[in-house]
């Protein structure tokens, strides 16, 4: 295998990162205060539409903390949808609770909303919506079926900062939002995550499970078991300088979308990442999905772009083929995320890839599938 040379997603530090960062070093405000976890959390909220941001540590406790804050807890049940990151699964088993697997649809790769209300019962405590790949779920949808059984919405949009939905931000369309700031995301601090809402109650009880169970009116007096999840002022001067660059990060990513989408047109047997009338999608990673009668494998495929320096990734692995999801009911199928991991590969997509080289990428795809 050749070295690699387009990787699959790296950060575009270019803005005033580094400056901040320095800043940071200089005044001696590394770690969980400082001026710039504040405006971090200022400048997220905005973005979201949200009246209170929360930073933390990374995005996989961002789920924890806001799933926490609405009280799950063990014997309550959570509808996920199957194909996701394993952190959303997990962070429901964190709290000893049960996560309920939902199939995808075809259209937009998400959770298949009509098939919710099907698993509700008397133990559903929450829905995670889960913005896959960057394209919102249908939140009308969800939020109508949440509103009619009582349950709570969460919107994890580890994937999808900046994305709309009709028009409204993701992350406080629901109860509470979750975002992470991994490297590879549209945004990055290095490591950290975020939990958005437009609840008072929520949003105070996120800031007291995120730093020990501390009484922010007494100190070293804690009142519940808490969590050492905060984010240190660093990365939010990291995540500052990115914030400051939105719109720019936004717009490569979308020339790249439709780069992609240009060049792969009218090739047969393979489909890229819809993008609904109604969403702004952000596409996180610019995926295909390789249809049945085609000759080559989504593996073989990606093996052949390897031998170029071409990194890739499979679509993750659905939630109940797992060794500790493994669905108890036989009966229940999930055809459509099935179908989407075993043939989907998410492409190069940082903000940072030239158009030249999204049309070169095109080009040995092309070949590859042509034999």
């Amino acid at each position: 295998m050749k070295d690699i040379s387009i990787p699959v997603a790296e950060p575009a530090l270019v803005g005033n990162e580094r400056h901040y960062v320095m800043d940071c070093l200089d005044s001696n405000w590394i770690s969980s205060n400082g001026k710039y976890i504040k405006k971090f959390e200022d400048g997220f909220g905005q973005l979201c539409a949200a009246e209170h941001a929360v930073s933390c540590s990374n995005g996989t406790v961002a789920l924890h903390l806001a799933l926490l804050a609405l009280g799950v807890g063990p014997g309550d049940e959570v509808i996920v949808p199957t194909l996701t990151f394993v952190s959303t699964a997990n962070a429901v088993a964190y709290c000893g609770a049960k996560p309920v697997f939902i199939d995808s649809e075809n259209e937009t790769w998400n959770m298949d909303v009509e098939l919710i209300e099907g698993q509700i019962t008397e133990n559903t405590k929450a829905i995670i919506a889960v913005h896959l790949y960057g394209h919102p779920v249908d939140m009308d949808s969800v939020m109508a079926i949440a509103r009619r059984h009582d349950i709570a919405v969460i919107e994890d949009a580890a994937e999808a900062h900046g994305a709309q939905y009709k028009g409204r931000p993701v992350g406080a369309i629901g109860d509470i939002g979750t975002f992470s700031f991994y490297g590879n995301k549209v945004l990055t601090t290095g490591e950290g995550g975020m939990v958005v809402t437009n609840n008072e109650h929520i949003a105070s009880d996120v800031r007291l499970l995120r730093g020990q169970g501390m009484d922010p009116e007494r100190r070293y007096w804690f009142t519940v078991i808490g969590y050492n999840y905060r984010l240190t002022n660093i990365a939010a001067a990291i995540g500052v300088g990115q914030l400051e660059k939105i719109e720019w990060h936004l717009a490569r990513r979308r020339e790249v979308a439709d780069a992609y989408a240009r060049c792969l047109s009218g090739v047969a047997e393979v489909s890229v990442q819809p993008e609904m009338p109604w969403a702004r999608n952000v596409y996180w990673m610019n995926s295909l999905v390789l249809g049945e009668k085609i000759d080559i494998s989504r593996d073989e495929l990606a093996s052949e772009l390897a031998e170029h320096g071409i990194e890739t990734r499979p679509f993750f692995v659905p939630m109940h083929e797992l060794p500790m999801y493994q669905n108890e009911d036989e009966s229940r199928r999930f055809v459509v995320a099935e179908r989407l991991s075993r043939q989907g590969l998410s492409l190069p997509s940082s903000a940072s890839l030239e158009i030249s080289q999204v049309e070169w990428i095109c080009d040995r795809i092309k070949i590859a599938i042509a034999g």
